[in-house]
């Protein structure tokens, strides 16, 4: 099938310019990587632009295969125990207050790279006292002490994306569970931490199952959501079935609100760490 043509406010602009190059050449002197990139993300331009950038933790190879992501996925490297320490150096150098770490999946490793993702957070507040910080975590199966040591670690924000609606989530994130996703963001609303998730849309869902997610993740105590479009990286991944336009985007982003959210990030080119220090919410 012939791919669907992108609508004109889907392009963006090729990433040029000083404050690009001065990021991308101290992730690369600190041996970093970032999803910006990993994941072709359709803001990387501006993020590096302002400076920003979300870093990518536990290496850059994923142990799963999502239809729609882009990411790398086979046997990771072993974990590097001085990633932490990377991190929190060139978060300093770039003069960041607020910092979004996420990482690929890790089912091979016992905790799913929790240990990793708090040593991280402790490496931060030392390194830039007073900063943000953002972790966008995986499943870890299920682990609940896993969970707890990302929660004991005490980020401003959990953030874990349900990525697309219950119908379509076997399909699409086969190695996936819908409701243990959901899970997981109970636990950290109880934690006391902030619970942020993002999704999706152009998969081929329906109006009904977009109101039906925002529903279920506003029942966990999920008060931030970013909603953005889905591109598909390669003919080898999930086709898109429908471009939104920038004013279903406002819609579904009032729909969210009224549902109880505090905070909405809807549009195009939203992606879960997009505009992620422009607010937080109680």
């Amino acid at each position: 099938m012939r791919p669907k043509r992108k609508p004109d406010w889907l392009k963006v602009r090729i990433p040029t310019g000083a404050e690009f190059y001065s990021v991308r050449e101290i992730l690369d002197r600190h041996g970093l990587n970032t999803v910006c990139k990993e994941a072709r993300c359709p803001n990387m331009a501006e993020c590096f632009h302002s400076k920003t950038a979300t870093f990518l933790v536990l290496g850059d190879t994923c142990t799963r295969s999502c239809k729609y992501c882009n990411v790398h996925h086979g046997a990771p490297a072993d974990v590097d125990w001085r990633e932490p320490q990377r991190v929190a150096a060139a978060a300093r150098e770039m003069g960041l207050e607020y910092i979004v770490v996420t990482s690929v999946t890790r089912d091979d490793l016992q905790d799913g790279g929790a240990g990793v993702f708090a040593q991280t957070v402790l490496e931060l507040r030392m390194a830039i006292p007073g900063c943000r910080v953002e972790v966008l975590i995986p499943d870890f199966r299920g682990d609940q002490k896993a969970l707890g040591k990302v929660i004991e670690a005490a980020p401003d924000v959990i953030n874990h994306n349900i990525e697309v609606v219950e119908p379509l989530y076997q399909a699409i994130r086969p190695e996936g569970v819908f409701d243990l996703s959901l899970g997981i963001l109970k636990s950290v609303h109880s934690g006391g931490i902030i619970a942020k998730s993002g999704f999706m849309l152009g998969f081929g869902e329906k109006s009904g199952d977009i109101a039906s997610l925002l529903g279920r993740l506003a029942g966990t105590g999920c008060r931030i959501v970013t909603i953005g479009q889905y591109q598909q990286p390669s003919a080898h991944h999930w086709p898109v079935e429908k471009y939104y336009t920038p004013a279903e985007f406002e819609d579904i982003r009032q729909m969210a609100l009224g549902m109880g959210f505090t905070r909405v990030e809807s549009g195009p080119l939203v992606r879960s760490s997009y505009k992620a220090a422009g607010g937080q919410v109680k």
